[in-house]
């Protein structure tokens, strides 16, 4: 075991070197180690800027890593999300990441977040094991309400946390073997509660890729190997507690089913391969997350009692085998329980081959809607890689999808990077008949933060097409040179104020401030209250009508 040990930490000695030579086998191209020594950094000395927060009747996003004011924290920087939602109260939803306290640091810690109204608002108390290496967070909960997160060590093991009593409080953390990049998965199911985790045989002090718990994450059982050691997948679970596992062995996608994992005491038997197309491969160190991946495989299920019932659904950004196309996010279907699988299809509708379509992300619903997400640069500037968040949704079983639509604002997702050149590896999300809970990193802030997005997948408009709350707010050009045409439109008459702040969260310039109604617009040439010219960076103007605020993030060149 020390021997692989140390051979593991050799071979990782200059990680950008690693994740972008292509001469490396892909399994070995990623890996999360310690390289920083801890540095006690005080969030409440760090300044603050607004949060960015954006509403409307059919989707919100949220900040979540935020101080006790809903401030955003500047200089810090979170990514890798995963959420869980409670399933005995959907309002308590938790969201976890791998916290850098200052971009100085690449010494990341397991930090959280926690919503008790649905997503409105969220308390970020701080990391759940203060100055200890941790990263790769997994979260889920378990079909009684009680809570699990799932933590990479600095020596590829892994512990589990748990809240077992609706709170939130967390106990000490069990260990539970593992290695880099686990992903774990609880049977939902009434009265199983299994744990389940799996993680790359490359890296980790385990003799197995897989993991078990029988006894409500108490324990979990010796490592025990995975056919054909798959790697960068996930895990799945149908309503009769059948275990699906997926990933890549390096050469294509793989999935594999146990039909006795549930099974207290079973020697856990994997039925034989399914091998899936998906028309490309997974990859690691691209030029969108230099020391990350281009996203995970996702497996899931369709639990209900509809026509899909027991179909297996296998996605993923792939770079393409067909063709040139650095990322597509590609789907296919079983129709016979995960035996086989169907040919797949591309999901982004843009057909361009050098756009990126990155961290594609699925989840299926209890009523069998599967929802999917992903960063798209189909309208980047040229020459950069500035992404936004898109979303889609089938309602019959995967035959037909939705219009590709943008529900974020436009981002440089190589911006704000905490001494790692990545924005991590992966978002996470979770699917409830209404709609999907997606927990994911963006830099619209101007640096790496986490948000909470809730989609409504009836009536999805585009970004560009809502109000947030009874005000909205444009700008254009954005970015600008001399100056930026503001417009925006009050529901109501009221008191409203148009005010300019920089990445400080010092206000700058008060651009309005009187009565208005209906459709208005403003010019800003760039210059503060006192009449000097503002320098080239990040600002941001929120417009204020009663109670209500949104918040717009503009870039002076």
């Amino acid at each position: 075991m020390k021997k692989y040990y140390l051979v593991a930490v050799s071979i990782c000695i200059s990680i950008t070197a690693i994740s972008q030579d292509q001469s490396i086998p892909l399994r070995e191209r990623h890996i999360e180690i310690q390289e920083n020594a801890y540095i006690p950094v005080s969030r409440a000395s760090m300044p603050k800027s607004p949060a960015y927060n954006v509403r409307s009747s059919d989707f919100f996003t949220a900040q979540v890593n935020i101080d006790e004011n809903g401030m955003n924290i500047v200089g810090d920087a979170a990514n890798e999300p995963s959420i869980a939602v409670d399933p005995t109260n959907p309002d308590r939803i938790v969201i976890g990441w791998r916290q850098f306290d200052t971009t100085a640091n690449n010494f990341r810690q397991a930090g959280y977040g926690y919503s008790l109204d649905g997503g409105n608002s969220w308390t970020f108390p701080g990391v759940l094991d203060p100055g200890v290496f941790r990263s790769d967070p997994v979260l889920d909960f378990d079909a009684e309400g009680n809570l699990y997160y799932n933590s990479l060590r600095s020596n590829f093991e892994c512990d589990v946390f748990a809240i077992r009593d609706g709170g939130v409080v967390w106990e000490d953390p069990v260990p539970a073997n593992g290695g880099d990049k686990q992903w774990m998965r609880v049977d939902h199911n009434e009265g199983v509660n299994n744990n389940y985790a799996h993680w790359n045989l490359s890296f980790t002090t385990c003799d197995g890729a897989f993991t078990r718990s029988t006894d409500g994450s108490e324990s979990f059982e010796t490592c025990i190997d995975v056919p054909q050691d798959p790697f960068w997948g996930t895990l799945a679970v149908n309503k009769e507690s059948i275990l699906y596992l997926t990933g890549t062995n390096g050469t294509g996608f793989v999935v594999f089913r146990s039909l006795n994992a549930q099974d207290e005491g079973s020697t856990i038997e994997w039925e034989d391969v399914a091998l899936v197309d998906l028309d490309g491969q997974l990859n690691a160190g691209v030029p969108i997350n230099p020391q990350g991946l281009l996203g995970q495989a996702w497996i899931d299920v369709d639990i209900s009692n509809g026509p899909g019932e027991g179909n297996v659904y296998l996605a993923a950004s792939v770079t393409r085998n067909s063709n040139s196309d650095p990322g597509d996010v590609m789907f296919s279907r079983s129709t016979d329980g995960g035996i086989t699988f169907e040919d797949p299809i591309r999901i982004n509708t843009d057909e361009s081959t050098t756009n990126t379509q990155w961290f594609g992300t699925m989840a299926v619903a209890p009523n069998g809607r599967i929802d999917m997400i992903w960063l798209d640069t189909r309208d980047a500037p040229e020459g950069t890689f500035f992404s936004e968040l898109y979303y889609s949704f089938s309602d019959d079983q995967g035959t037909t999808w939705s219009e590709n639509e943008s529900i974020s604002a436009s981002f440089d997702p190589t911006i704000g990077y905490p001494q790692q050149n990545k924005m991590g590896d992966y978002f996470d999300m979770v699917s409830d008949d209404e709609g999907a809970h997606i927990a994911w990193t963006n830099t619209i802030n101007g640096g790496q933060d986490v948000y909470y997005t809730r989609i409504f997948p009836d009536s999805v408009l585009s970004i560009d097409d809502v109000s947030t709350t009874a005000t909205a707010i444009s700008g254009f050009p954005n970015p600008f040179t001399e100056a930026i045409t503001l417009s925006f439109d009050t529901a109501r008459q009221e008191k409203t104020s148009v005010v300019v702040y920089d990445m400080l969260g010092r206000e700058v310039a008060t651009l309005y401030d009187k009565e208005a109604i209906g459709n208005q617009s403003i010019i800003w040439n760039g210059t503060s209250d006192q009449g000097t010219k503002v320098t080239e960076g990040i600002y941001f103007i929120t417009i204020t009508t009663g109670n209500q605020r949104e918040v717009i993030r503009v870039i002076k060149q």
